[in-house]
């Protein structure tokens, strides 16, 4: 009976008085409102319709039913209440896109140097894919530093340009949202981890350089970041950043013949376990004040040229 008119309530069979249903204060509802409490009313078998009186919406039911109509009504209100809940509040990015960028430039600097033949005491000179590269037998076999020099090298200028457009801004990005010892904390982490977990699985000769395993830890970390945020908002639809995620993978990190899908795979789920886990902590206890983000950011560089430190030694 849920949406019948006026006439057919006057003429229907049971010849019933038709009342409004009023919860609080007797005001008219909406349409809307009108609507969904119709659908609630019809779920469990009551019969209702809806109808306006000049002055709004009202939802009527025959009398004999007009108390169990407001029960299942007050009930449907009460465990609604407060759904869907509230937006989390808005967090102010923080203002560091300088420094990230000088960060990235450095990063195209130092491909540019090591194309220039550098040379050192004691080991002649130095072929830095070769000191650096993410070599699967020897990451196995204890070399743990080319976990992270590994993510500075790049194979050419096109492999580097495509890291720092699009990796870019995704640093970028990151960087904003957590500030920036926390954010190239995570990357080098995920990173690091991303090629720990492709040296396992790959052919001991497996090889591979590029920061792109650390990029595609930036994809899963931001979409980690926005799902654990919004998962119990529907209006921000949560589910969205991870589909983005997965498709940016699958767009950039399938591409190619140097692509190395391994290490891009085991860097998105890398960044998406980390991501999970800072958003949890980030949300109980704020995100890391201006001295600990610089702390982060200094231990961040002194591990990078300590593993650069540890590949260029003699012996």
């Amino acid at each position: 009976m849920y949406g019948m008119d006026s006439e057919e309530r006057d003429n229907g069979a049971d010849q019933a008085l038709w009342r409004p249903v009023i919860l609080e204060d007797g005001s008219a509802i909406s349409k809307r409102r009108a609507h969904i409490w119709a659908l609630v009313l019809d779920s469990r078998s009551i019969p209702c319709c809806i109808g306006h009186d000049g002055s709004g919406w009202q939802l009527l039911v025959p009398e004999p039913h007009l108390e169990s109509a407001r029960n299942e009504l007050l009930l449907y209100e009460e465990h609604n209440r407060d759904w869907p809940p509230a937006l989390p509040p808005a967090r102010t990015l923080v203002e560091n896109t300088l420094p990230t960028v000088a960060v990235l430039i450095l990063l195209a600097t130092f491909h540019n140097l090591g194309l220039l033949g550098l040379s050192l005491p004691g080991r002649g000179i130095i072929d830095f894919n070769e000191l650096g590269a993410a070599h699967a037998e020897k990451i196995l076999n204890g070399e743990w530093w080319r976990l992270i020099t590994a993510l500075t090298l790049h194979a050419d200028l096109t492999h580097l340009l495509s890291n720092l457009t699009i990796g870019g801004i995704l640093i970028i990005l990151l960087c904003r949202e957590l500030g920036s010892g926390l954010a190239w904390s995570l990357l080098l982490a995920s990173g690091a981890l991303g090629n720990l977990l492709n040296a396992w699985v790959q052919s001991p000769a497996h090889r591979s350089v590029g920061a792109s395993t650390a990029v595609f830890g930036a994809v899963g970390l931001l979409a980690a970041i926005s799902t654990l945020r919004y998962r119990q908002n529907l209006r921000r639809r949560w589910f969205i950043p991870v589909a983005a995620g997965l498709a940016l993978l699958a767009i950039l990190g399938t591409e190619g013949k140097n692509t190395d899908l391994g290490a891009h795979l085991f860097g998105f789920g890398s960044g998406t376990f980390l991501g999970l886990a800072t958003e949890y902590l980030v949300g109980k206890h704020g995100r890391p004040g201006r001295a600990l983000n610089g702390l982060l950011a200094l231990a961040g560089g002194a591990l990078v040229a300590t593993a650069w430190w540890l590949a260029v030694k003699p012996g």
